[in-house]
């Protein structure tokens, strides 16, 4: 009985891995929209398909990687002739990673909700920061090792991998996640209020990064009015949509990265995401908890004022 429950659940997983890896090499195809060269190696600021892959490990578990694998394979061969030595050694380095940043978050008690300061911490540094490392130095190393990067370029070239991967993960994997039970609200004001945030965000965006005036500073209020106001649901899309205008802006050299080298173009870009992704999310994780406890304390007084009239006795004399 157990077997064949297992075989009957085999096409669902097989096509959950198609999916992922249908999924990764979109994302991948999106992510080389803004590639740019690092001391001879292509690298890219926002890498979406780490992001991607967390975001289906979170949801389906450890059984979808060969669909990173595959989706891994596919974005290489898409872009010069798989290799399988060295390019199966990236193959491994950017399927394990997102694979150790899954089991990491699960031992420490991650939930996919976000609604906890402590999750949107260890998102950021258990998913993003640190496991990150290993396919930044996987990939690094060997463009090294084959001959195409010359070692001087080492630190250089992985800062830029390491640091994309993990904007994937930061901006990328929260709003996959709020996706799946965001609604429209219901109130006319607060829809109200939505509209007027997507417009301010894409005007005020768009100019902020565009302007030869220094005015990328001002992306953060309207990144605290997101989360402030709308938790996740407003503050993923908002981060989302700063990286993707600020490297836009990077990438065509404009405005405030204009008349830079391309060292301090990645430097205040990185700076910039890595900033916007963290102020959204972590506030937004913060406001949530604290939504959630006003709310738990708000049931407890209700469950209390009704024990106290249950209590109360009735039909005495006054």
């Amino acid at each position: 009985m157990v077997r064949n429950q297992e075989w009957r659940r085999l096409p669902e997983a097989v096509l959950w891995i198609l999916a992922v890896a249908v999924a990764y090499y979109a994302g991948a195809r999106i992510g080389l929209l803004q590639r740019v060269v690092v001391e001879g190696a292509m690298v890219t600021p926002l890498w979406p398909p780490t992001g991607i892959a967390l975001a289906a490990l979170l949801w389906r578990g450890v059984l979808v990687w060969p669909g990173i694998a595959l989706g891994t394979y596919l974005a290489i061969e898409s872009i010069s002739t798989f290799d399988l030595l060295p390019d199966g050694g990236i193959v491994a380095g950017n399927t394990l990673a997102p694979v150790c940043a899954y089991l990491m978050l699960r031992r420490a008690g991650f939930r996919v909700e976000l609604d906890r300061l402590r999750d949107g911490l260890a998102l950021v540094f258990l998913g993003g920061l640190v496991p990150m490392l290993i396919s930044s130095t996987a990939g690094t190393w060997i463009l090294i090792l084959t001959g195409d990067l010359a070692l001087a370029s080492f630190w250089s070239t992985w800062s830029a991998w390491w640091a994309g991967d993990a904007m994937g993960v930061l901006v990328v994997t929260p709003l996959l996640l709020v996706l799946r039970r965001a609604r429209l609200p219901r109130d006319s004001y607060r829809l109200g209020e939505s509209a007027a945030l997507v417009v301010a965000a894409v005007v005020l965006t768009f100019v902020i990064t565009r302007s030869s005036l220094s005015l990328l500073y001002l992306v953060f209020p309207l990144l605290i009015w997101a989360a402030v106001r709308f938790q996740l649901a407003g503050s993923a899309p908002c981060a989302l949509l700063v990286s993707v205008m600020a490297n836009s802006a990077a990438r065509d050299r404009t405005g405030a990265f204009a008349r830079h080298t391309l060292f301090e173009i990645m430097v205040t870009l990185q700076a910039l995401n890595g900033a916007a992704a963290l102020t959204g999310l972590l506030l937004a994780a913060l406001v949530t908890e604290q939504n959630n406890v006003r709310l738990q304390i708000e049931q407890v007084c209700e469950d209390l004022a009704e024990l106290v009239e249950q209590l109360r006795p009735h039909g005495r004399d006054q």
